[in-house]
C-alpha cells in the first residue's frame, strides 16, 4: 500500500512540471501537489464577496466604498481577480464538466477524485495501456 501511494505520488510530482491543471471549488478541497495549478471557479465570487462585505445600503455611498477598496487592493487584488475570472475560462475552454477535475497535457482528464496523486495515476495507467 505504501509502495503504490509513493509511486502515485511521485507521478503526480513528475506531472508537476507538465501540464497539470486541477479544476475545483472551495467546497470540493482536493490534495493538489506542488506545482499543480489549481483553479477554484468560485474564486473571484470570493474576491467579489469581500469588496462587497457590510457595505452601506446607501448605493452611492455603497459604490463609493467598492470603489476605494479597489484603489486599496491595488495591483494584488486585479492579479487575484484576473487570474480567478481566467481560470473559469481555461475551465471552460479545456470542457470541464464536473468538479474536480484533474487534467493532464490538456488532453487527459479524471473527474470526481479529490486525490490529484490518484487521479495522475489512473491516467499514467491509462496512457501505459494505450502506447
Amino acid at each position: 500500500m505504501a509502495v503504490a501511494l509513493l509511486a502515485a505520488l511521485a507521478g503526480a510530482a513528475a506531472h508537476a512540471n507538465d501540464d497539470l491543471i486541477v479544476v475545483t471549488d472551495s467546497r470540493h478541497p482536493v490534495q493538489a501537489p506542488a506545482g499543480a495549478r489549481v483553479i477554484l471557479l468560485d474564486q473571484a465570487a470570493r474576491i467579489e464577496a469581500e469588496l462587497a462585505a457590510d457595505l452601506p445600503s446607501d448605493p452611492a455611498r455603497g459604490a463609493a466604498l467598492v470603489r476605494q477598496r479597489l484603489k486599496d487592493g491595488g495591483a494584488p487584488l486585479q492579479t487575484r481577480l484576473a487570474t480567478a475570472y481566467q481560470g473559469v475560462v481555461d475551465a471552460w475552454s479545456l470542457g470541464v464538466t464536473t468538479i474536480p477535475a484533474v487534467v493532464v497535457d490538456q488532453r487527459y482528464v479524471v473527474y470526481g477524485e479529490p486525490d490529484v496523486a490518484k487521479a495522475v495515476a489512473r491516467i499514467d495507467a491509462h496512457r501505459r495501456s494505450r502506447p
